[in-house]
């Protein structure tokens, strides 16, 4: 036996639930420091910060799913779903306290979302994942059928760009983390793009 499918045997065991009770239990760690002072002199932006850059790490995971099986055997096909909604989980409570906690002001809201680019970037990804969000489900799988739903969820590589850009723009210059982030979603991209190029054409 392989160590990939010693690993996938391991994994197989690991009930779905457990990764969302694992996954949620950051977004309490940090609402914790914030209200202790652990996340410094402005505790709802580094709030903001924490959330979303948590759910853009969690979004790459699910990038890497398929190459992840590819390149070295291991399937986290399982869970891939379960991560998907951690994503949305953290980037609603990224926007909740951008929303309730840092503007407090519908008008103000708006004016940000209109005139600052890196908002209306984040806005735009935030609703595409509304419909990825809400067809999650085994029940909407099977209502719109399996290959509208795999297309559908092809937003997901849009909602990935939107991120990484939207990460870029809010850091303000170039700084070297969210450039990282970003080319790492290009990466995985890329090596989608690829597998599908060398299949069409073996095809």
């Amino acid at each position: 036996m392989t160590l990939s499918q010693t690993i996938n045997g391991q994994l197989r065991r690991v009930p779905t639930w457990l990764v969302y009770i694992v996954g949620v239990l950051p977004i309490f760690w940090f609402f914790y420091l914030g209200l202790t002072g652990g996340l410094g002199p402005e505790p709802i932006r580094a709030l903001e910060l924490e959330l979303g850059r948590t759910g853009l790490k969690i979004l790459i995971a699910v990038l890497a799913v398929t190459p992840l099986r590819k390149f070295t055997g291991i399937s986290l096909l399982k869970f891939r779903r379960a991560l998907g909604l951690l994503v949305f989980i953290y980037i609603a409570v990224h926007l909740a306290v951008w929303l309730f906690l840092d503007v407090q002001d519908g008008a103000l809201i708006w004016k940000d979302i209109v005139k600052r680019p890196y908002i209306t970037i984040g806005m735009a990804g935030m609703a595409l994942m509304l419909p990825l969000a809400l067809t999650s489900n085994n029940i909407s799988m099977r209502k719109l059928g399996a290959a509208t739903w795999r297309n559908l969820h092809k937003l997901t590589y849009l909602v990935a760009i939107l991120g990484g850009v939207h990460f870029v723009m809010l850091r303000k210059g170039w700084q070297a983390q969210p450039l990282l982030y970003l080319l790492i979603i290009v990466v995985l991209l890329a090596l989608r793009y690829r597998r599908r190029a060398r299949a069409r054409a073996v095809a």
